[in-house]
């Protein structure tokens, strides 16, 4: 008799290779090991998944979690449990904590904190900094490390690094660099528009999309003359995807749920200062150019930029309010209500948050089913509709911009690694998250 499966997912119509297969998942020891018909065979437990969908786990490639530093806003248990309940299976954690993660020390305490207190797997971003920058090659080997992150433009605890910084960062990283890019010059000459009190909507006049397209021009002039990978973080304009699109061969970008669904000025005057974020919701112009990207197969990546902030704290006065809104959680419905408007198809979807993280980033054994692969799944219900409410949200502050929407498709199961670690709503077991893995780089 064949070894009994660890887990069985039964019925499910999984996406596998952009095609939608009703078939059969077997797990061992953490892994995908058989996909097919296996009604039949023994397994330690079955999950019974007809009528679901069974994606290949959602990876979140920007989210903040906050520890150290502010864990009022965020820690990696409450982070971690709202991702797993939101259907997502990896998280990369940024490195713009008190203190920055930019040593082989911060590197240590950040990953013994995950290592206890996550639900899910994680990646850790360091910093690059004018300190750092010799020691970067070893910080982007160290376990569960993605690569090096800059911000071009200030941001919550962030270290921004200028064109020279910059250019040296460049030549030091082997792994794909990923930036936050507005101009800092710009944005600090523009302050004064807001300075004394402004309406929450003359945000994004100030970080305009002049900032945004300076930044990311710049960083592409200097990964193409350093000829190194890189990765635009957030973008939000039309006017950045035309460059990024003529440097195809060296830079990736992503774009979060919270630009593909909001646009100003409506959501300023409904929402205030929770739709603010760095770089800022835009105008329907520029959201429209983002959904085309999607469509034309441009962008690589959906991430969140899961960055909370304390409601009291987003009711300070603009521009004193901090950019930032949870995502983590909101991620997989809201991308799913989008599919069921037809925004895009599902497997897009899966292109977009599970196999597109892993070919940017070189992640190992996750993103796909199939055989050998990490057995990570987010098992949805494309017809289920509910809608999210502030009372649903894990994360530690409490709220989400996407409150009172109704959204048609939702997660039933996460897995992770053959351990079903959220049911229906609910949390399973406790926290055993562990770093991702990534392929070799030169």
């Amino acid at each position: 008799m064949d070894e009994p499966f660890d887990l069985l997912l039964s019925g499910g119509a999984c996406v596998i290779d952009g095609r939608v297969v009703e078939t059969d998942v077997g797990v061992r020891a953490g892994r995908i090991a058989a996909v097919g018909s296996l009604g039949h065979a023994p397994a330690a437990r079955v999950l019974e998944v007809g009528g679901l969908h069974v994606l290949p786990g959602a990876i979140d490639t920007q989210v903040h979690f906050r520890e150290p530093g502010t864990e009022h806003q965020e820690d990696w248990r409450t982070g971690s449990a709202a991702a797993v309940l939101g259907g997502v299976t990896s998280v990369f954690e940024m490195p713009n904590t008190i203190p920055t993660t930019a040593d082989a020390a911060t590197y240590a305490d950040k990953m013994r904190r995950a290592e206890a207190r996550s639900w899910c797997d994680f990646a850790l971003a360091v910093a690059g900094t004018p300190e750092n920058v010799g020691a970067l090659p070893a910080l982007e080997r160290l376990p569960g490390c993605p690569g090096a992150n800059v911000f071009l433009g200030s941001s919550t605890a962030s270290v921004v690094v200028d064109e020279a910084v910059l250019g040296t960062i460049l030549a030091s990283c082997r792994r794909r660099l990923t930036a936050h890019c507005e101009d800092e010059a710009r944005i600090a000459e523009r302050r004064a528009m807001v300075e004394g009190g402004a309406p929450v909507a003359r945000h994004a006049e100030w970080r305009d999309e002049e900032a945004a397209v300076i930044a990311t021009r710049r960083f592409l002039a200097l990964a193409r003359a350093a000829n190194k990978r890189v990765h635009v973080m957030n973008v939000t304009t039309a006017d950045e995807i035309p460059i990024i699109a003529a440097n195809r061969d060296l830079a990736t970008f992503d774009i979060t749920p919270l630009h593909l669904t909001f646009a100003a000025p409506e959501a300023y005057a409904r929402l205030g200062s929770r739709v603010q974020t760095n770089p800022p919701v835009r105008s329907e112009r520029h959201r429209d150019a983002l959904w085309a990207a999607i469509r034309d197969g441009l962008c690589d990546v959906v991430a969140s930029d899961h960055s909370p902030h304390t409601l009291d704290e987003k009711a300070r006065p603009y521009p004193e309010s901090p950019s930032g809104a949870p995502g983590v959680q909101t991620l997989v419905p809201v991308m799913l209500d989008h599919v069921h408007a037809g925004r895009l198809s599902l497997a897009r979807l899966v292109e977009l948050v599970s196999a597109g993280p892993a070919r940017v980033f070189g992640i190992a054994g996750k993103g796909r089913i199939a055989c050998g692969y990490d057995a990570d799944f987010s098992v949805v219900d494309l017809g289920l509709r509910r809608t999210i409410e502030d009372a649903w949200i894990a994360s530690r502050v409490g709220w989400t911009p996407f409150a009172g929407l109704a959204v048609t498709g939702w997660p039933i199961y996460t897995v992770i690694r053959g351990r079903v670690v959220m049911a229906e709503g609910v949390l399973a077991g406790e926290p055993s998250g562990q770093p991702v893995r990534f392929e070799d780089v030169s």
